[in-house]
């Protein structure tokens, strides 16, 4: 298979680290011409409304490739992937060593985008920045804390007038990582939560009602008053809806911006398998649930053309396709994850 020339693609680095907007592209050989290789992607919610933009922007730029995308949730990409029904497959959770063992064809894991869990309400005359403590974000999703006006909340938002009505949390229903991602986090800053709930894409939640995926959750905010759940930050800017600033390991208590999300990803480390994560980032500046996003491909296509046509719209969403990340809500990779995105498309074989 035909690969991209690797000074080619390192002046596409260079001019990422210089301007998102000096982005350029850094295909493979396209497909023949002739009817178009069609690419079929499902998996994770949460960066569903970016890849949904890429893959139809794509098709103008690439005719010849269509590239369908469900948005069925992290657990249901992964389960794809093992069962070979899909071309590629997408999750919040980097596949673990024993699912990966399970392909034959072999995974690779390339992160796609980053962005941030919010957590979001729904209490008409007050917008974004209600303040939540670490403590007390656990203990609201523990359902200890049950009514907007608890003395906690005001104490830490002494400036609004917090309702006398009770707390309707909202999860998710589905096998999510933007679950496991949440509950990460609250693992990292709540023994109690630790110890009585746990980290997963699914958990035994102690209180509140599930929605299906980042889709159904920011509607049910968006519809119902006095709702508090935990969302993908694309949705709640597409909606509209009020996010909380949380405190993180610094103390300080930020909301979630291209700033503050990207303070947090710079932390997390990626070893050669490119999966990391960070539940609980020491900057300042980061807003503390942050993440990056992964496509699992496989390493190994029957079919020359798909092969082609997969390393060829990956590569584009790695490069142009980051210039419509921030406007989306989501954070464009920094230079030097893209270029480990781009060897990774490497070692697809076909």
């Amino acid at each position: 298979m035909e690969k991209s020339s690797p000074t080619s693609r390192r002046s596409v680095v260079v001019g990422l680290a210089a301007s998102v907007a000096g982005l350029v592209a850094c295909q493979a050989s396209p497909p023949p011409s002739g009817s178009p290789i069609v690419l079929n992607g499902a998996g994770a919610s949460f960066p569903a409304i970016l890849y949904l933009r890429w893959f139809s922007d794509y098709l103008a730029v690439n005719p010849d490739v269509v590239v369908n995308y469900q948005s069925l949730g992290s657990a249901a990409g992964i389960q794809q992937m093992l069962d070979g029904t899909v071309d590629f497959g997408a999750s919040d959770v980097a596949m673990s060593d024993d699912e990966i063992s399970r392909v034959s064809r072999g995974v690779i894991l390339v992160p796609m985008t980053a962005g941030s869990i919010v957590v979001s309400y729904n209490l008409p005359g007050i917008g974004s920045g209600l303040r939540l403590s670490r403590a007390v974000l656990a203990d609201l999703f523990l359902g200890i804390i049950t009514r907007w006006n608890d003395p906690r909340l005001v104490a830490l938002n002494p400036d609004l007038d917090l309702p006398d009505r009770d707390v309707v949390l909202v999860y998710r229903a589905d096998g999510s990582g933007t679950t496991h991602t949440f509950t990460s986090h609250l693992t990292a800053i709540s023994p109690t939560w630790r110890d009585r709930v746990g980290t997963g894409v699914s958990v035994e939640w102690p209180a509140g009602f599930g929605a299906l995926r980042n889709e159904g959750v920011s509607a049910q905010i968006q519809l119902e008053e006095g709702v508090l759940a935990y969302v993908e930050n694309a949705y709640a800017q597409e909606l509209n809806l009020s996010r909380a600033a949380l405190e993180n390991q610094a103390g300080s208590f930020t909301l979630p911006t291209p700033e503050s999300t990207l303070a947090a990803v710079d932390e997390i480390e990626l070893p050669d398998n490119l999966r990391g994560f960070n539940p609980d980032p020491v900057s300042p500046q980061a807003y503390p649930i942050s993440t990056y996003t992964w496509i699992l491909l496989y390493k190994s296509y029957p079919d020359p053309d798909k092969a082609r046509a997969i390393q060829a719209s990956m590569q584009w969403c790695l490069t142009e396709g980051q210039q419509q990340s921030m406007a989306l809500g989501y954070l464009p990779l920094p230079a030097r994850v893209v270029e480990r995105g781009l060897d990774a498309l490497d070692q697809i074989e076909g």
